[in-house]
């Protein structure tokens, strides 16, 4: 992106260009294997890539933070006082949200002029919202100078902000990966330890690309939030026979040892999806470690399959898309990605037939949906940083 068009547009709406506001960037994530094990305790791997959400961020004297962004028309100018309220449906949730974690902590901010401005398409499932909660929380804990909050301290109270403030019951494997990325590494974390390892992602001779179904998606208003009380019913059903705090905790051949303790059969689906693509994250983990892109790319394919079967999380904008990938020539692995109800699919595919897979996917999508679906080259990238 053009830092110097972002400084011309903030200076179009505050003024004073001798006074240079400072510029924070943090990455979008992709989520290569491990989709909705995270809020179940479970194993993810997800990486940092380039696209992402630049913040400016100026001091100002006055008793008001102002809040402006290239990719919504609406501008908020609020007194300090009013920071913990929430605005209806508006952009400016997510970073009033990490403000509002800051003051819980006795923090307190002062009056700034902000203008954001992300490259990563809204809707997408690339965890734009995770992208701002942390581009603004790692630019206050700069400019307040709070040198005691560590990086894992801005994920967590960025992923609390989303729970308290927005209300969509993540888990912490979004601003894990935007706050923790390092360059060609995945991080393979346990969501309920938060330990973690990175995993060099090694793909000689390959390309990740990211395909946009370009159907939108809100996670307040979807289904994401019914899954997550879907797991917790599971997780009560099995608890006379394993009382464990998590459905990550339990593996895949004690569940299917156990499942006909869950009565309910989509319910026990959605607890077969979690354990099982818990599994193939470690199966992903040992795949890549070896270098067998192969084996990671079926697993890939495995992924999707069960978020389409039991987890009922993809649709017909998804499928179609991983349908059409499955069936080009070159086409390693393929899976929707993030949290489903439309957003983007991830694609492991051969160096030669990127061409031809844009080509042939986009057209077939195109015929079978009516959208033109967008696709990006995805590069593994750190994490949050001033620029």
């Amino acid at each position: 992106m053009d830092t110097n068009r972002l400084f011309e547009h903030f200076f179009s709406l505050y003024g004073k260009p001798e006074d240079k506001p400072r510029v924070f960037f943090a990455p979008g994530r992709v989520n290569l294997i491990g989709e909705h094990t995270d809020y179940n305790g479970g194993y993810v791997l997800p990486c940092a890539i380039q696209y992402g959400t630049y913040l400016l961020i100026r001091p100002v004297s006055a008793g008001f933070v102002s809040f402006a962004s290239t990719n919504f028309e609406n501008q908020y100018k609020i007194a300090i006082k009013d920071l913990s309220v929430k605005v209806n449906g508006a952009w400016v949730n997510y970073p009033l949200g990490v403000i509002d974690q800051f003051r819980q902590m006795n923090i307190e901010v002062a009056g700034y002029e902000m203008l954001y401005s992300g490259d990563i398409p809204n809707g997408a499932g690339l965890s734009s919202s995770a992208s701002i909660e942390m581009v603004t929380a790692f630019a206050l804990k700069s400019l307040l100078n709070v040198s005691d909050l560590s990086m894992l301290d801005l994920v967590k109270l960025s992923q609390r902000a989303e729970n308290q403030f927005i209300g969509v019951s993540c888990g912490i494997m979004d601003q894990f990966a935007v706050g923790m990325g390092a360059k060609d590494h995945a991080l393979f974390l346990n969501c309920e330890t938060l330990e973690y390892e990175t995993i060099p992602v090694l793909l000689t001779g390959y390309s990740l690309i990211i395909a946009n179904t370009n159907k939108a998606r809100g996670l307040s208003g979807s289904k994401y939030n019914e899954r997550v009380a879907e797991c917790q019913q599971a997780l009560a059903d099995l608890h006379p026979l394993i009382p464990a705090s998590n459905l990550g905790e339990i593996g895949f051949m004690k569940f299917f040892k156990i499942q006909d303790q869950i009565v309910d059969e989509r319910i026990r689906r959605r607890a077969r999806h979690v354990i099982s693509e818990n599994q193939r994250v470690l199966n992903a983990v040992s795949s890549l470690k070896r270098g067998d892109l192969g084996q990671f790319g079926a697993l890939m394919n495995a992924s999707h399959e069960s978020l389409r079967d039991n987890y009922e999380v993809t649709g017909f904008e998804l499928d179609t898309l991983v349908e059409e990938a499955w069936k080009i020539n070159g086409v390693t692995g393929a899976r929707m990605t993030g949290a489903g109800f439309g957003g983007c699919t991830v694609n492991l595919v051969r160096k030669e037939a990127v061409n031809g897979f844009i080509e042939k996917v986009g057209a077939a999508y195109f015929e079978k949906t009516g959208i033109r679906a967008t696709f990006y080259i995805a590069e593994v990238s750190d994490g949050v940083k001033e620029i």
